[in-house]
């Protein structure tokens, strides 16, 4: 496989969508066409529309420190072959990076559980695998010693570590289509640190797949990713997380940004391709794997803008 490579294009824009206070991931959309959105240490379910409503209260409902990164993956109700189970429709899996680490399950009355601990790490990133090259698990990454560790956790709740000592990655992972190239079934992961996008297979390896040409380091390179689903058209959207974060070079708005598919498809993008946005005022990068990688550089969005998570897609309802 060749070198990936970095374009340029022209630049449109993210723009502030919805305010959300101390927002910091987003999920789906649900079967019913609905959001799932961490923020404040609870979830909420969110129409595209703009409509917000709790999910789930009382007793057991789930509730976290809101302080770190407790990122979020929906499950689409997948099997798993090997452990002779399902995941639940529409439940939602949330990292809890803070405290005793693990992921914690939460199910479609809001109702929380613990499924995983993941001792003497801290968990930076969560997936759904929907292609099945990991057995349809839930993947998680995790800051360990020398390097990220990488696990995948099963319906039953058994934990395997895939990888140890992978390259440094977090925030919004994604598993790719079978049609990303050389990197289809892969567990793709950014690095805000050097700014490349890494690809991790079910053995553990871990391949380049492009670096992104954009700023890198800190709380400013590309952190969150997400795939351009099938069925993608001109009246679709993709959301992120942009959240708060006081004395910042960008310091947030506490809301979520949006762009519209027709801003996406002027920019050439088509289902199949990777979006991947910096930390730091949502620089977006598309990556697209066919022989070869190419990265090219399509939209920005507030210079305040500190984003995090996942990046999103969604149909109108």
């Amino acid at each position: 496989m060749s070198e990936p490579s970095t374009g340029t294009g022209s630049a449109a824009g993210w723009v502030l969508w919805r305010h959300v206070p101390a927002v910091v991931d987003l999920t789906g959309p649900r079967l019913d066409g609905r959001l799932t959105v961490a923020a404040a240490g609870h979830l909420w379910l969110l129409g595209t529309a703009g409509a917000i409503a709790a999910f789930g209260s009382g007793a057991g409902a789930y509730s976290t420190d809101p302080a770190p990164e407790p990122y979020v993956a929906l499950s689409t109700g997948a099997a798993v072959t090997q452990a002779g189970c399902a995941f639940g429709r529409d439940e939602v899996y949330a990292l809890e990076p803070g405290g005793k680490p693990g992921v914690v399950a939460v199910d479609a009355q809001g109702r929380a559980r613990r499924v995983a601990d993941l001792p003497g790490v801290t968990p930076n990133g969560i997936a759904f695998d929907d292609v099945g090259r990991f057995d349809h698990r839930l993947l998680v990454t995790a800051a360990g010693q020398g390097g990220a560790n990488v696990y995948a956790i099963d319906c039953a709740g058994t934990t395997t570590m895939i990888a140890s000592h992978a390259p440094t990655v977090e925030g919004g992972i994604a598993v790719a289509p079978a049609s990303f190239g050389d990197f289809g079934g892969d567990l793709i992961a950014p690095d805000e640190n050097s700014g490349q996008i890494w690809a991790i297979g079910p053995d553990g390896a871990a391949r380049l797949v492009a670096r992104s040409g954009l700023p890198s380091g800190g709380d400013i390179g590309v952190e969150s990713a997400g795939f351009v689903p099938a069925g993608f058209t001109r009246d679709w959207v993709a959301f992120v997380a942009d959240r708060r974060s006081p004395g910042n070079p960008h310091p947030g708005d506490d809301s979520i940004l949006q762009v519209s598919s027709a801003v996406l498809a002027a920019s050439d993008v088509r289902p199949g391709d990777l979006l991947v946005a910096s930390e730091g005022g949502a620089q977006t990068v598309l990556i697209r794997c066919l022989a070869t990688c190419t990265a090219r550089h399509i939209l920005d969005g507030p210079t305040t803008a500190h984003v995090e998570g996942h990046l999103v897609f969604a149909p109108p309802r």
